[in-house]
C-alpha cells in the first residue's frame, strides 16, 4: 500500500488549520488504497498556530509538527517538511483552506496515470489583485528564466512522486525555491483542474518585499540566464567601445584640428568596462559549469518507467547510446559504459 505524505506550511492559521486537516482526513478515509501522514510546519507564526499544531498532534498519531524559531518563508518551511517525509507520494497544499484538500484524489490519479508531478490548476482564482499580479510576474519569470512550458500552470497545491522529492532534497543552499527544484527534477508535469476557494480568515502573508526576494532567489539560484545577460552586455559594450574608438581615430586623421579627448575617453571606458563585464560573465559561466558537472546525474526507475536528469545534454546522449546498443538504462549503467548514470531499484 502506497503512503501519501502531506506537507503544509503554516502561518497565521490557528483558525483554518483544523478545517484543512479535517478535510484531508475525511478524503483519505475514502481513498482506502493509500496510507497517509501529515506534517505541519509552523513558520514562526505570531498567533497561536503552534498551539493548534500541538493539539492536532496530540489528537492524531499520524500528524507531526515542526516549528521554526523565526520566520524563514514558505519555501523553507516546505523543505523542512520534505526532510521528514517517508511516504511514496508527496502532497503540498496551503493552510488557509483555499486549496481544496478534498480534491487530492485528482492529483493522485494523475500520478497513477504516469505523471511525475501534478499541479492543481484553478479556472477562477480567488486572490487579491496584488496576488494575481504577483502570480503573472512569477509565471513570466519561470518561463523566461527556468524555461517553464507556457501552458503549464504552477501553484502551491501539487503532488509529486518520491524520486522528485529526493531530487529536491539534494539542494543544500540556504534559500530554496521549490518550483525551480521541481522543474530541475522532471518535465513530466501535468495540470489538474480543481476549485479555488475564498480565503477563510485573514489575508495572505506575502508582501511585495517577500515576493521580490522569492523571485530574485529563483532566477539567481536556478537559471544561468543572468550570467548570459551579463556576458552579452559585456560583449556589446566592448564592441561599441571598440567601434567608437576606430571612429575617433578616423575622425582625427580626417580632421586633425578636432579635439578628441572626450571621445577617446568614452571609447576607452566603454571598451574596458565591457571587457570587465565579459570576464565576470565568463567566470560565472565557468563556475556554473563546474557546479553542474559535479551534480550531473541521471536516474531510472523500475522498468525504466521514469527517469530524471541534472545537467542538460548528457542524458539524451545516454538514451541514444542505449537505444543503439539495444540496452535499457539499468543495463547501460551496469556495463559501466556511462559512469554518471545511477539506478534505483
Amino acid at each position: 500500500m502506497k503512503k501519501v505524505s502531506f506537507v503544509i506550511p503554516c502561518y497565521r492559521s490557528e483558525h483554518t488549520l483544523p478545517h484543512v486537516v479535517k478535510e484531508i482526513r475525511e478524503k483519505m478515509q475514502e481513498l482506502t488504497q493509500y496510507e497517509y501522514d501529515i506534517f505541519l510546519v509552523n513558520d514562526a507564526s505570531p498567533d497561536n498556530t503552534m498551539g493548534t499544531i500541538r493539539d492536532l498532534c496530540d489528537k492524531y498519531e499520524n500528524i507531526k509538527g515542526i516549528g521554526f524559531a523565526r520566520n524563514f518563508g514558505q519555501h523553507a518551511a516546505l523543505m523542512a517538511g520534505f526532510h521528514q517525509v517517508k511516504g511514496d507520494i508527496l502532497v503540498c497544499l496551503d493552510d488557509d483552506g483555499q486549496t481544496p484538500a478534498n480534491e487530492v484524489g485528482k492529483l493522485l490519479a494523475a500520478l497513477e496515470n504516469g505523471a511525475d508531478v501534478a499541479y492543481a490548476k484553478y479556472e477562477h482564482k480567488h486572490h487579491s489583485a496584488f496576488r494575481n499580479f504577483g502570480s503573472r510576474v512569477n509565471d513570466w519569470m519561470l518561463c523566461f528564466m527556468l524555461n517553464k512550458p507556457k501552458d503549464l500552470f504552477i501553484s502551491s497545491y501539487f503532488a509529486a512522486r518520491r524520486f522528485v522529492l529526493e531530487e529536491m532534497l539534494k539542494y543544500e543552499n540556504a534559500f530554496p525555491y521549490v518550483i525551480g527544484l521541481v522543474l530541475r527534477a522532471t518535465r513530466n508535469i501535468v495540470n489538474v483542474t480543481v476549485e479555488h476557494r475564498d480565503r477563510m480568515v485573514g489575508e495572505s502573508g506575502y508582501t511585495f518585499g517577500k515576493l521580490l526576494a522569492l523571485w530574485f532567489n529563483g532566477f539567481t539560484a536556478f537559471s544561468e540566464k543572468p550570467l548570459r545577460i551579463a556576458t552579452m552586455a559585456g560583449v556589446g559594450c566592448a564592441g561599441l567601445g571598440f567601434l567608437y574608438g576606430i571612429y575617433t581615430i578616423i575622425k582625427k586623421l580626417v580632421l586633425p584640428g578636432v579635439p578628441i579627448g572626450f571621445s577617446a575617453l568614452m571609447a576607452s571606458i566603454m571598451f574596458i568596462g565591457g571587457m570587465l563585464m565579459l570576464m565576470l560573465g565568463l567566470i560565472g559561466e565557468y563556475r556554473k559549469n563546474v557546479h553542474l558537472s559535479q551534480s550531473c546525474t541521471a536516474v531510472c526507475g523500475k522498468g525504466d518507467r521514469w527517469w530524471r536528469r541534472r545537467g542538460s545534454g548528457k542524458l539524451n546522449i545516454a538514451r541514444l547510446f542505449a537505444a543503439q546498443q539495444g540496452l535499457s538504462f539499468a543495463d547501460l549503467a551496469q556495463t559501466g559504459a556511462v559512469s554518471w548514470i545511477e539506478t534505483e531499484t
